[in-house]
């Protein structure tokens, strides 16, 4: 009976992993990019400017209103508002106009300013984008070298029980000793809390890529090998991250003749009609209408135009020091990150030909064990150093995608 509950066990888990689904990365990249509240907050700002363009627009278009003023200021003997300045009462029923004349160069730079906006947050949306692909990329990695782990260690695991069938009957024979017997059996122990270790790791790790991306899923899953591939980075001046000193730049540009546009003559054309009385004669001729027009110049203000500039000026500094920084730590960054990769390749490459070296050796004392020709301690010793290396491998394997993952942040253009 416990037979038939173990084969079902194990067939309910082949058939499990049969079935997990398979996702790669670009599938978790392109769902957290979807699910992103700050994007959609960053489209719908932009969508919001656009109705300020049209605001705009209309705040320059005749502005015609309809007035209705009516008031009465009673007297008794004497006493009461002057009339001559209340006339006793007044009723005004109007429409009114009103056009503000503004030059067209004016009309383009506030315009110009909002598509400056628009483009600052698109250029946010892309860096936010970048932002994401970066995190849900390392994660991935960091999953999917869980699950290598796992992979590895449980066919190492598959690997020692076929040799413990071996090593049962040898025992039994009096080849080997109880204790080297009973030594194997902790090894094979070991490496199965080892892989239920890595398992309720790998869960973890699959549980916080699900939550960065917005996701809900508790069902298998295995993932896809992410691929990632070193791209060969941009000049700086072409990424996207450099396109906000760009846009900064255009924006104080923008803000400093705007300063000029609100120093320059201001002309308002006005008309009315309707009717407008105060009832002391002949109310019924007061139907009529109004027009003319206003001029504001500015003349003297404390010299407040020039510390605007000043201010202009000032944090046009600041944005040069920003950007020389942001120049030179990208330089630097760059080096840096591509120092640790040829460091970590370089480690690869020497784990690779240690890894050989211990498969040969496992494979020599596997036959030799058969035989009872080599002692148990000098097998599991083997097995330990192989595991070693592979182990630093799979390590270093994702560290160095992570290092390429790092890079490949700053290919956005």
């Amino acid at each position: 009976m416990k037979k038939i509950v173990f084969l079902l066990f194990l067939f309910a888990t082949q058939l499990n992993t049969l079935f997990a689904q398979q996702k790669n990365l670009d599938f978790f990249v392109q769902s957290a990019i979807q699910n992103s509240p700050l994007l959609k907050d960053y489209q719908n700002q932009q969508l919001s400017n656009l109705i300020d363009s049209l605001r705009i627009h209309a705040l320059y278009k005749p502005q015609i209103n309809a007035v209705s003023v009516n008031t009465y200021a009673p007297s008794y003997q004497g006493w009461g508002y002057d009339g001559a300045i209340t006339n006793g009462a007044n009723f005004g029923q109007q429409i009114t106009f009103n056009q503000l004349l503004i030059g067209k160069a004016n009309m383009n730079n506030q315009q110009q300013a909002i598509q400056l906006l628009n483009q600052s947050l698109q250029v946010a949306g892309k860096i936010t984008e970048q932002d994401i692909t970066k995190a849900i990329t390392a994660q991935y990695i960091t999953a999917y070298g869980t699950q290598q782990q796992i992979q590895f260690n449980q066919e190492l695991v598959n690997l020692l029980k076929k040799e413990q069938v071996i090593l049962t009957k040898l025992t039994e024979s009096g080849i080997y000793k109880q204790t080297d017997y009973l030594s194997f059996l902790v090894t094979i122990q070991q490496q199965d809390l080892l892989v239920h270790q890595l398992q309720l790791q790998f869960k973890n790790d699959y549980g916080v890529l699900n939550y960065l991306c917005g996701l809900t899923d508790t069902s298998g899953v295995v993932l896809e090998n992410p691929n990632i591939h070193l791209v060969v980075t941009p000049e700086i001046e072409q990424t996207v991250f450099y396109q906000n000193f760009f846009l900064d730049s255009l924006k104080l540009k923008n803000s400093d003749a705007q300063i000029d546009f609100s120093y320059r003559p201001k002309v308002s054309l006005y008309a009315d009609a309707g009717y407008l009385s105060s009832f002391s004669y002949q109310a019924y001729k007061n139907f009529g209408n109004s027009f003319g027009f206003s001029v504001i110049w500015p003349i003297y203000d404390g010299k407040q135009r020039k510390m605007k500039h000043d201010k202009i000026a000032i944090a046009e500094q600041t944005r040069q020091q920003y950007r020389n920084y942001f120049k030179s730590q990208f330089q630097q960054q760059i080096a840096l990150l591509t120092q640790q990769l040829h460091s970590v390749e370089q480690l690869i490459q020497e784990y690779n030909t240690q890894i050989k070296y211990s498969q040969t050796l496992i494979e020599a004392n596997r036959k030799l064990l058969q035989t009872g020709d080599v002692i148990m301690p000098t097998y599991i010793l083997a097995i330990s150093n192989y595991l070693n290396a592979k182990n630093l491998i799979t390590q270093n394997t994702i560290s160095k995608m992570q290092i390429i993952n790092q890079i490949n942040y700053w290919n956005r253009n």
